[in-house]
């Protein structure tokens, strides 16, 4: 339990170490100001990873049973029929785990861009 959660608090403070310098550089080149810059970049990214989030955790039951193309009775590219198969429970629960790292690490990141923003008086 200790591990997971020092695995999480390397990837919340990575992620806001990255989020936070890549939205300084882009602040410096749109001339805005440093603690505006940061806390839009801390929304943006934050927001990016919730709605991403959603979408992993709304992938539906089936997979792919291969990824090379079968044989195709169109002679068009792209229009050959795609066999299916149902997701093993380990996959299943990939995808749960995966949309709520992204969604979780989403919320963090914007919360710290709400602590981030002077716009915003929290007291």
């Amino acid at each position: 339990m200790i591990a997971a959660l020092r695995r999480l608090a390397v990837l919340v403070v990575s992620s806001a170490a990255v989020t936070a310098v890549a939205s300084l550089l882009v602040g410096v080149l749109l001339g805005a100001s440093a603690e505006r810059s940061v806390s839009l970049g801390f929304y943006a990214v934050g927001c990016f990873l919730l709605v991403s989030g959603f979408f992993v955790g709304n992938r539906g039951p089936t997979r792919m049973r291969s990824e090379s193309a079968g044989p195709s009775a169109l002679p068009i590219p792209g229009f050959a029929p795609r066999t299916m198969r149902w997701a093993t429970r380990e996959e299943q629960h990939d995808t749960i785990n995966n949309s709520a790292i992204f969604i979780g690490l989403g919320a963090i990141l914007v919360v710290v861009g709400v602590l981030v923003d002077s716009r915003v008086s929290l007291i």
